[in-house]
């Protein structure tokens, strides 16, 4: 049995006047094809590297979008295995808000998207992801 430790985002932005007030960031994986919140592995670039300085990077390479730590938000975890190996999965995610779209991103995405808060947990693929953004939402909303 494998641990690993992951940091990531929810990103929003505030839309303009024929839009939602407040839009969120996902990200559509091209592995799995799964509507996901960006996120990537603690440590894998730089050792040493703290959670918060990986969910800031992880988002810009994988979405392109510069964005800013506002909130922690609580943690998650799942099981999931790869290459027949059981791993357990932490995940540390942030609140965030939208600074710029750089234009530039991996190929670990195969799209992005920004919908309005009520569009969101319907896309999203995954219960560990939707279980964090009844979190954000409570938030956001507030």
């Amino acid at each position: 049995m494998k641990f690993e430790f992951s940091a990531g985002g929810i990103v929003f932005k505030r839309g303009t006047k024929q839009e939602s007030s407040i839009l969120i960031l996902l990200a559509q994986h091209s592995q799995h094809h799964g509507w996901v919140f960006p996120k990537g592995l603690i440590g894998d670039t730089v050792k040493g590297e703290k959670k918060e300085t990986t969910a800031v990077r992880e988002v810009e390479e994988e979405t392109g979008i510069k964005a800013k730590i506002l909130k922690p938000l609580e943690h998650i975890s799942y099981w999931y295995f790869h290459e027949g190996e059981k791993r357990k999965k932490t995940v540390y995610y942030f609140l965030m808000e939208f600074l710029e779209d750089t234009k530039k991103r991996d190929l670990e995405m195969e799209a992005i998207a920004w919908l309005p808060i009520e569009d969101v947990e319907q896309r999203l693929t995954y219960p560990s992801d939707k279980k964090v953004w009844v979190e954000a939402q409570k938030l956001l909303k507030n």
